[in-house]
């Protein structure tokens, strides 16, 4: 330290810093429990820590200085705990015999509430589903207005409406039969979890619709610097992430209880870089990290791509494309999976 400059030296306190972040983030994603929620928030903004410590090594091999070795490490320790979140991925394959197609999309009401300012939205999204033609969708917050425009799928499961506790709907529809349904009501939240169990190919498949607690907020970079609003915003996205812990070790136990191959498939409202994925996900695949390009981005968050939206297969399928669609009719982008079970090669 004594060759260097009182600026460099606080670079380098800056630079220590953000590498015991991503470090420390790594180390909290692999634990069951939030040992400091506030900092369960910094999961969210991996990327850009990686981003962070990329350029703190490109600015002290400049220097010729031995200091970019500290944001090297954080960077291999890093992706060795996170993996790539960048896939290079595949193109789409041709549809066949034996290949199931699943789709996950948050649709956001179908605009109902008019926050996108364009007509026709609803409609402009069915048309989309129905263009993609997948055999198995999974619809977050779904509006039963649009039931009877669901008619290429003969089979649907939906959220019950409870007047007493009511939910954010969710929907799963199949063009094979459902042979079995049920509901996990998270508690102390308008979120919940459907499945339905769908008999294809001669097997019986379990698809899970997650939908984990949601900020309710936007966290724009206005919200995040502005005083009291700020403080309001921080203090919203930790009780989220503690209540997120909860509903996923709910949900995980609850899918140990499975009888059939399962599908995941929903909204988070989390990265894979959190702690909440890593337990909703164990040891199922995620297909975006089989078969994935780019980013995946499911989400804008300060006009930053993030994933949040997930399909996750039962060792027992092979993935064999997924697909993250550039399509802005809702505040989340949809994605599909083509699939097969390992069984029917």
């Amino acid at each position: 330290m004594k060759k260097l400059s009182w600026f460099n030296r606080v670079v380098f306190a800056i630079n220590v810093l953000v590498a015991f972040f991503l470090l420390l983030i790594g180390l909290f994603s692999f634990l069951q429990f939030q040992p400091i929620p506030a900092l369960a928030v910094l999961s969210l903004f991996v990327p850009i820590l990686f981003v962070l410590n990329g350029l703190f090594v490109i600015y002290w091999l400049v220097l010729r200085k031995r200091k970019f070795l500290w944001s090297l490490w954080a960077i291999i320790l890093g992706y060795i705990v996170f993996g790539s979140f960048y896939g290079l991925g595949s193109d789409a394959v041709e549809s066949g015999e034996n290949h199931l197609k699943v789709m996950t999309y948050n649709v956001w009401g179908f605009n109902k509430n008019g926050w996108i300012k364009e007509p026709n939205i609803g409609d402009r999204i069915i048309d989309f589903v129905k263009k993609e033609d997948p055999d198995i969708l999974c619809f977050q917050e779904y509006d039963r207005s649009k039931d009877d425009q669901m008619v290429e799928f003969k089979f649907k499961s939906v959220t019950l409406y409870k007047k007493s506790t009511p939910k954010t709907t969710q929907a799963i529809f199949s063009k094979f039969p459902i042979v079995g349904s049920g509901s996990l009501d998270l508690p102390g939240t308008i979120n919940n979890v459907i499945y339905a169990d769908i008999v294809t190919k001669g097997d019986t498949v379990r698809v899970y619709n997650v939908h984990l607690q949601s900020f309710n907020i936007v966290p724009s970079a206005a919200a995040i610097s502005n005083g009291e609003n700020s403080e309001r915003t921080y203090k919203r996205l930790v009780n989220t992430f503690t209540k997120q812990l909860e509903q996923a070790k709910l949900f995980r136990e609850h899918l140990g209880k499975s009888p059939h191959k399962n599908l995941v498939c929903g909204d988070f409202n989390n990265t894979q870089f959190s702690n909440i994925y890593k337990i909703i996900k164990g040891d199922l695949q995620d297909t975006f990290r089989e078969q994935g390009t780019g980013f995946g981005r499911t989400y804008d968050l300060l006009k930053f791509p993030i994933r949040i939206d997930y399909i996750l297969a039962d060792p027992d399928f092979e993935v064999l494309s997924h697909q993250n669609f550039n399509i802005k009719l809702s505040d989340h982008y949809p994605v599909m999976s083509t699939l097969r079970l390992q069984s029917h090669q």
